[in-house]
């Protein structure tokens, strides 16, 4: 905020400070270097770090800082922009001459060891140590000694190593260790040598080790996945994206070259994930490249629900003779859509359109329908608006509820550790430590108790950062949350039944709760059980939190918001003959219901038509497969846990065959010789059908400019000004240079012709660069103020805020306590942040890490059963048995089983559920089906 400019509302109070002989109203409290870049000054940095603050270390920022002594003389001394506080009068000076001389002296310095391998180096291109050092002015080595070298180490599959280039920023360190939670990487020191590192090599552990990359000013570490098909930064198309591996909505930026994805790095959104992303989200992107896509329209030669799996002979055909055969399959038959929660709102909206609302189904488990519709049923019916990430930056305590969020939502956990670093504590304020402070805050958090409560059927990775922590079946857990409801206000339904120990427990989060200003409760669909699920929005509505719910897919939230029926009930149609062709979007069926009912979709008289990117068990036996895009290639509206609508732009144009599933879907109404697609042109004109339609979805199109957007006549170009061979890339096909593709989906165009990313409204921001700001570090610059939100307006919107509020939710009943039988298990799932997600199993490095199926007792049941390592458990539940190899989880409660979801070789299982568990000799591999 500048001098200017009026105070106004009932804000903060600012204080004058002066940068260059220019004053400036800001909030307190804040450092210079912020308060400098904030308004527009380039001064150079290393150590600081926008999210992570300050701690002096490289010296980089340095100015003149000035003041007037106690007898009236000007005094001045030089000064680290990082370290000081703005206060009313603070006086700097980045362009003093001594500043400007120790700033180049202390780069000098730091590149006397660096190797000088810029042409060689993967960063380059988007360096912040090249910036810098031009910033500063240094650009002749006069250094000609010998140089100080490293042995560098083997991190695993993601991240590579060369710490030559380390100029001791400890910028890695603190994401590492102080942030991310992690034990396995510090720094090391001997004599006058620093190395940062492991103890050995290894994979690096951490779930958020990838950010490592983004956060290192220099080349030490980097994407070793795109080494593996490197491309220069300044070649790589961009466009903004939205993460597909959970449901959090997180943002992203996909760059790619020559067809392929090549990288995904983190985009910034202030409300989701600022500037970080899970190493799921970051490199679980290789099914976009994988050899399973399909790229060409197939038609089988005969209907494949007449002959065995696998045994139909199909053919590629061209897109014509693919959609005259769907066609006349599906023409004057009984349709049956299934949708997906992995697609976007448009082709969900589309499919429904061909086969009418009373035939669309949704392709999510029973319980994950019943458990999104009680989300949006808590969101529109309560007085507690569902929180976002940022949210949990201003709780002062987190109640976290039957979730284990480092696997089902991991950028929740490393927002949570985030919070737990950064929240303003008693001692904090008492001593005026300020929130950029890295270094005091560090110490001071270490003699502060934890407000962070988890209650949990196993143990999670959050517990090593919690106050309080409890392992109980999901039933006790929400009879936990609602007597604790009860506790807050009588007037809340009383639970009985508790214990003694039960009772203090829950005085302990009562008087947590009634204690705390802003505090915040977070549970979600992924523990499978809707008693803990309304118990927690019970818990928050009485206790005045804010509450965060996780989903667990893109647009899970989306799709049950269109609405449709059961999959278990479109199943059952076929099987009834009420269905005699079915249109599947992209989905894997024998994930979300057992393998005996999708399979009857194939023993019935009912032709398929499948629109998939990959192929799977339902591609396999379809009659018609057209081939449909991954996020990569598609532009589309997805809804992430909070009813936020966000759109998700293509990085790469369709090839080939492929198309998105909406233009399918179109293609096929009009050969139908329906009318009801005709008009759509783009997605614009679907997004616009389906508000129309569906009032609430009314806003969805304001969530990104819409693709007629220009201005001055421009689009947004995806590829940087510095882009090369848009002559050479096509050579081998043509000598003369192809036209770009067009994009009538959105304002980007697949050329370097167009606005630069500051001219780029923010939900069109394809990178982040400025001139003199190549790498990351230079988001500042399209900001409307350091931490702030992007200029050029919001990028997405939120769709639930509308809902009224004016009635409490309905109590929610007490479960009956649970109690352990010999003969019957509770089965609760386990969720694998490597593993559960089978779009991100394609990448090698992440299969890698995912554990073989198994199922998991704790030691007293493993007794009971005469358990050892290596044995194996058969789980026998109605219509289904599974064999696996057993697996000892020390924190489960007895009586209680664990079973993993999604992991490859798993079959479906309903869960939470009840079973019975045998041990059994090892069977030749993981098996599970009907019994």
């Amino acid at each position: 905020m500048s001098g200017d400019e009026p105070q106004s509302g009932a804000g903060p109070k600012l204080v004058t400070v002066v940068i260059d002989g220019r004053e400036f109203r800001v909030e307190p409290g804040r450092n210079m270097l912020d308060v400098a870049l904030s308004m527009g000054f380039d001064l150079p940095f290393f150590c600081w770090h926008p999210v992570m603050g300050s701690i002096g270390a490289c010296r980089q920022c340095a100015v003149r800082l000035v003041w007037t002594g106690r007898d009236g003389a000007e005094k001045s001394e030089i000064a680290m922009a990082c370290m000081t506080e703005a206060q009313e009068g603070t006086r700097i000076v980045i362009d003093d001459e001594e500043a400007v001389r120790f700033r180049a002296r202390m780069i000098e310095l730091m590149m006397m060891s660096h190797p000088h391998d810029c042409p060689v180096c993967d960063e380059g291109g988007e360096c912040h140590l090249q910036d810098m050092t031009v910033m500063t002015g240094h650009t002749y080595r006069r250094y000609r000694g010998l140089k100080r070298t490293f042995r560098n180490q083997d991190l695993g599959p993601f991240v590579t190593h060369e710490l030559n280039r380390c100029i001791t920023c400890y910028r890695c360190t603190r994401l590492y260790n102080d942030y991310a939670g992690g034990h396995d990487f510090g720094v090391f020191g001997l004599r006058h040598q620093v190395y940062f590192g492991r103890e050995t090599d290894g994979t690096l552990e951490s779930e958020f080790s990838g950010n490592l990359i983004e956060v290192c000013p220099t080349g030490v570490f980097d994407d070793k996945m795109l080494a593996h098909h490197y491309s220069r930064k300044w070649d790589l198309q961009t466009a903004p994206s939205v993460c597909p591996h959970c449901g959090l909505g997180c943002n992203t930026t996909p760059g790619a070259r020559y067809g392929e994805l090549r990288r995904v790095l983190s985009r910034y959104n202030r409300d989701i994930n600022k500037m970080f992303l899970c190493d799921r989200g970051r490199f679980g992107y290789a099914f976009v490249n994988a050899p399973q896509r399909i790229r060409a329209t197939r038609v089988a030669w005969r209907p494949v629900s007449m002959i065995a799996d696998g045994d139909a002979t199909r053919v590629s055909v061209r897109r014509e003779r693919a959609l005259d055969a769907a066609a006349s399959l599906l023409r004057g038959r009984r349709l049956l859509g299934i949708g997906s929660p992995r697609t976007s709102l448009e082709a969900n909206y589309a499919l429904r359109t061909l086969v009418g609302p009373d035939r669309f189904y949704l392709g999510m488990s029973d319980t994950d329908y019943d458990l999104v519709a009680a989300v949006l049923e808590i969101a529109r019916g309560g007085r507690t608006r569902l929180g976002a990430l940022a949210d949990v930056q201003h709780a002062d305590a987190v109640f976290i509820l039957g979730e284990d969020v480092t696997n089902t939502a991991p950028m929740l956990d490393l927002t949570v550790r985030t919070w737990l670093r950064l929240r303003p504590t008693a001692e904090e304020e008492r001593v005026d430590i300020s929130r950029w402070n890295d270094a005091a805050i560090g110490r001071a958090k270490r003699r502060e108790p934890s407000p962070l409560w988890i209650a949990a059927p196993h143990a999670t990775k959050l517990d090593e950062v919690a106050g309080e922590t409890w392992r109980a079946a999901p039933a006790d857990i929400a009879r936990l949350a609602l007597a604790a409801a009860h506790e807050l206000e009588p007037a809340a339904g009383e639970v009985p039944g508790l214990s003694y120990e039960e009772r203090a427990r829950v005085v302990r989060w009562a008087d947590a709760l009634r204690a705390s200003r802003r505090p915040l409760v977070v549970c979600g669909t992924t523990n499978g059980s809707q008693a803990v699920l309304r118990a927690a929005a019970a818990l928050a509505e009485t206790g005045g939190a804010a509450l965060v719910l996780t989903v667990p897919e893109s647009n899970s939230v989306g799709l049950r918001m269109i609405g449709g029926g059961r999959l278990s009930q479109a199943i059952a149609a076929v099987a009834r003959g009420e269905a005699d062709a079915v249109v599947s979007l992209d989905n894997d069926l024998r994930r979300r219901a057992a393998s005996l009912l999708v399979d009857d979709l194939f023993v019935h008289e009912a032709h398929i038509v499948a629109l998939a990117a990959l192929e799977g068990s339902i591609t396999r036996r379809a009659d018609v497969v057209l081939p449909a895009p991954t996020f990569a290639e598609s532009t589309g509206t997805f809804v992430n846990n909070e009813g936020r609508a966000q759109r998700s732009f293509s990085v790469l144009a369709p090839e080939d065959e492929t198309q998105e599933e909406w233009r399918w879907i179109r293609d096929l109404t009009e050969r139908l010789g329906r009318q009801e697609a005709r008009g759509w042109r783009d997605v614009d004109d679907v997004t616009a059908a389906l508000e129309m339609e569906l009032p609430q979805f009314r806003g969805v199109g304001a969530a990104a400019p819409s693709s007629d957007w220009r201005r001055g006549g421009c689009k947004v170009a995806r590829q940087p000004q510095r882009w090369s061979g848009r002559t050479a890339t096509d050579a081998d096909v043509t000598v003369f240079e192809p036209a770009p593709v067009a994009d009538p989906d959105s304002a980007l165009a697949f050329s370097l012709e167009g606005l630069s990313p500051a001219e780029a409204p923010a939900a069109l921001l394809p990178r982040v660069w400025s001139a003199g700001w190549n790498s990351g570090n230079g988001l500042h610059k399209l900001q409307e103020e350091v931490g702030g939100p992007l200029r050029g307006g919001p990028s997405g919107t939120r769709l639930l805020d509308g809902a009224g509020r004016a009635q409490p939710l309905p109590a929610a009943p007490a479960p009956p306590a649970f109690r352990a039988r010999d003969d019957d298990f509770v089965l609760v799932p386990l969720h694998h942040i490597f593993g559960s997600d089978d779009l991100s199993m394609h990448t090698p490095g992440i299969a890698e890490r995912a554990p073989q199926p198994y199922i998991a007792v704790n030691g007293e049941d493993a007794a009971r059963l005469e358990l050892k390592e290596g044995d194996w458990l058969e789980l026998w539940m109605p219509w289904l048995d599974v064999r696996a190899g057993f697996r000892l989880v020390p924190s489960l409660p007895s009586g209680v089983a664990g079973v993993p979801v999604g992991l490859a070789g798993m079959p479906y299982v309903p869960l939470p559920g009840h079973g019975r568990l045998t041990r059994i000799q090892a069977p030749p591999s993981p098996t599970g089906g009907p019994s």
